[in-house]
């Protein structure tokens, strides 16, 4: 399901919204995402016991095929840094037909700078590159979204977002 977070889940309920685009900038419509993610105090989801206490299961996929305009869109909580010197992020799988191996990126926020500036794996991306694991901060009568568009390659649409071997 791409609901993470129940009502009674603790931090700040956020939308994640984006497209994924293919080498053409067209969007991908039978595109697989799923994320996974700490909690708003930085904890991992342990059981099934501890995520039904939580509201917050910690794992989420959405299609995008499934919602108007190619999109996905996941309801959940901003998570925190799992320890100090990292910066708060959410792991994505992309996985798609015709895409051989499913590929992995991250998800990091655009209003927490100051964590993003110490964040190690962050800083191992080249700094003209790093923008494209950055998600960008939208308020709507709908809540806070963050905006997430992953490019499978670089085009006129944008440029390739950073995957990481794992």
């Amino acid at each position: 399901t791409p609901v993470l977070a129940q009502p009674h889940a603790q931090g700040e309920h956020i939308r994640i919204t984006g497209q994924v685009h293919d080498g053409a900038g067209q969007t991908v419509m039978d595109a697989l995402i799923e994320i996974s993610q700490l909690d708003a105090s930085g904890q991992s989801v342990t059981s099934v016991l501890d995520a039904e206490a939580k509201g917050f299961s910690g794992f989420g996929r959405c299609g995008t095929g499934t919602l108007p305009g190619n999109h996905f869109e996941f309801h959940t909580v901003k998570p925190a840094a799992a320890a100090p010197g990292q910066a708060p992020f959410i792991d994505v799988c992309v996985t798609l037909r015709g895409l051989l191996a499913h590929v992995f990126t991250r998800i990091y926020f655009d209003d927490e700078a100051a964590a993003n500036s110490q964040d190690a794996v962050l800083a191992s991306v080249p700094a003209e590159r790093r923008a494209t694991l950055i998600a960008r901060r939208e308020s709507s009568g709908a809540g806070v979204a963050y905006r997430f568009d992953i490019h499978l390659q670089a085009s006129a649409h944008g440029e390739e977002t950073v995957f990481f071997n794992l």
